[in-house]
């Protein structure tokens, strides 16, 4: 719906269901740092290793210069969840390698131990920038289940703009 200055006006209900999403990661993040990760829980995480507010190892990000997927399993230490933001060391080939995320750098979630996952969209902004609800380039939420044996299985796609009201 457009205002009279030719503004959209309303909610941005898109940005609203995906910071939502969001906070299931931090949710479960928040579990496995207070009591480690229960079972077979173990997530994959993707993320942009572009956003302006990703930390991590120079050479992590010479092998990953857009997206990286990390594994949050066996060999993981010092996971800090906070408000916009997990630390976490991970081991490459035996060494430490510390890093920062924020989630709305997140863009796949996976607990494949219970077929478990969400896809997010991109959200694009510039340092220093307020994140707007059209800077999201992608609006589908994706669910995909994930065989025990790492196998995954077709997702259901869910396009949030269908749930749109057409104007009249």
């Amino acid at each position: 719906m457009d205002g009279n200055d030719g503004q959209k006006v309303g909610l941005n209900y898109e940005l609203l269901v995906e910071n939502s999403l969001r906070t299931v990661v931090r949710a479960a993040l928040t579990i496995v740092e207070r009591a480690g990760l229960p079972g077979d829980t173990h997530f994959y995480i993707s993320f942009n290793t572009q956003h302006p507010c990703v930390e991590m190892e120079e050479s992590l990000l010479r092998d990953h210069p857009d997206t990286i997927t990390i594994v949050i399993q066996y060999q993981y230490a010092d996971l800090v969840v906070e408000e916009d933001k997990f630390s976490i060391t991970l081991f490459f080939g035996g060494k430490p390698s510390p890093m920062i995320v924020p989630y709305d750098a997140v863009t796949n979630f996976n607990d494949p131990s219970v077929g478990f996952g969400l896809q997010f969209g991109v959200i694009d902004h510039d340092e220093g920038e307020d994140i707007e609800g059209d800077d999201i380039e992608e609006r589908d939420v994706i669910s995909t289940e994930v065989k025990p044996g790492g196998e995954q299985e077709t997702a259901d796609v869910v396009q949030l703009d269908s749930f749109r009201k057409n104007p009249s």
